[in-house]
């Protein structure tokens, strides 16, 4: 189970890092070989090829949709969904909002990690255990749009200040799968619930071989 421990503990150092801006333009938008760097919702001047000048203008959709091998998922356009290679062919990918509400995927190329959920729970709730926070959790079973089901854990841990839920559920084939996690803050329910039911509303999972 190491590996299995060196993801659990990579998502933990991926989520507890600060996201830093560039002052650099997001978008390079390229019109017969003319290219300006351009944000969504900014307009600017170009001049084509014969001196033609044309304004343009960048508008970001609400929602973008982020796919992997063997699974798909709709998105607030404004948050980016971020790939690490964890190792032992393990891909990780992160979906983390201002208020550190995150969604994560992880892609297992060597197991089937449905087994994982109890040993994932118990690395992302281990300090806070310690710290003498109440960790409670019961199985679930996250039923998909298209009538898949993922199996797992629905958690919760309580501190004197703070409460957070998670959900780690699954599904795999023989030698591959996929597990999919969520953390919320109770406090954050009102504005942040909404990217989580986005994600779990749009969720495709298409595993080959299943």
């Amino acid at each position: 189970m190491r590996m299995v421990s060196a993801a659990a503990l990579t998502l933990i150092a991926l989520c507890a890092g600060p996201v830093q801006a560039e002052d650099i333009k997001a978008f390079k938008l390229t019109i017969d070989g003319v290219t300006v760097d351009i944000d969504p919702g900014e307009s600017t001047s170009m001049t084509l090829p014969g001196g033609r000048k044309s304004k343009v203008t960048l508008e970001r959709n609400d929602f973008a949709t982020f796919s992997g091998s063997d699974f798909s998922f709709v998105h607030p356009s404004d948050i980016s969904v971020t790939k690490t290679d964890l190792g032992d062919d393990i891909t990780q990918y992160l979906m983390a909002s201002a208020l550190g509400t995150i969604v994560v995927v992880q892609e297992y190329g060597k197991m089937n990690p449905v087994s994982l959920s109890q040993l994932m729970l118990q690395e992302m709730t281990k300090e806070s255990v310690q710290a003498g926070a109440e960790l409670t959790q019961q199985p679930t079973t996250r039923k998909l749009a298209d009538g898949k089901e993922l199996t797992g854990i629905r958690a919760q841990v309580k501190t004197r200040t703070d409460t957070a839920d998670f959900e780690i559920v699954g599904s795999g084939v023989a030698e591959h799968g996929l597990l999919f996690i969520t953390r919320i803050a109770e406090e954050d329910v009102a504005t942040e619930k909404p990217l989580i039911d986005k994600f779990w509303q749009s969720l495709k999972v298409e595993l080959q071989g299943g």
